[in-house]
């Protein structure tokens, strides 16, 4: 992953900057202590990794992102412990309290490697890369019992482990999942054709759960669950 860093103290440039030579994963293009030059080089240099402090003073590092014509992946690097809910909502792939320990480092350049295999992979994968909770959760599509829509969030339901929530739309994951294998039966619902056991009535009976099929939607899933 090429990757640049962000911060307006030079002492913390130095220790992403070494970080990143003792680990893999990253190539460190370029560090800058302005957002200025460093929008100016993203213009012309795109990267897939930002190491962006938060507490700047021209622009706050959450600002400069939420500016960015082209998104890529970003890790939050900041002191301040309050941030953390602005860095969830824009869904970082992590947030990294100084100081942090080059272990911890790793951790959030593995999360990064991961999700950025995913965005680049070549072949359908069995598995979908979500991030919740400052993480990205690795998840085998074969272990999805059903999936709520909550508001802004989603719920994924897992086969013997707790649901996960995501700050994420019913779009942007149906077009993550197998097309051939899920189907959206309600505005609040997607389910796996597999784990479908009864239909009636504009119900599905799942797990002991029981999904309504929405108007606007049966037409669709009574064509593909008959096939």
């Amino acid at each position: 992953m090429k990757a640049i860093a962000i911060d307006d103290e030079p002492p913390a440039l130095r220790i992403i900057t070494h970080f990143c030579s003792k680990g893999e994963g990253v190539e460190l293009l370029k560090t800058f202590t302005s957002t200025v030059e460093a929008l100016r080089f993203l213009q012309e240099n795109p990267v897939d990794l930002l190491f962006l402090d938060i507490n700047m003073p021209a622009i706050s590092g959450i600002d400069f992102y939420r500016s960015l014509p082209e998104k890529c992946m970003v890790i939050f690097t900041t002191a301040y412990a309050e941030y953390a809910v602005e860095g969830f909502n824009l869904q970082a792939i992590d947030y990294l309290l100084k100081p942090f320990t080059f272990e911890r480092f790793q951790q959030a350049v593995t999360k990064a490697r991961e999700y950025h295999r995913f965005l680049n992979q070549s072949e359908p994968s069995r598995y979908i890369y979500i991030r919740a909770d400052y993480s990205v959760y690795k998840i085998d599509v074969a272990d999805i019992m059903f999936v709520e829509g909550l508001d802004d969030y989603l719920k994924i339901h897992l086969h013997q482990s707790k649901p996960i929530v995501a700050r994420l739309t019913m779009k942007s994951l149906m077009q993550q999942l197998p097309a051939e294998d899920f189907i959206r039966v309600h505005r609040s619902f997607i389910v796996p054709f597999s784990r479908i056991e009864s239909v009636r009535n504009k119900i599905i009976l799942l797990a002991d759960e029981e999904i309504p099929i929405g108007a606007s939607y049966e037409a669709d899933f009574q064509k593909r669950f008959r096939n």
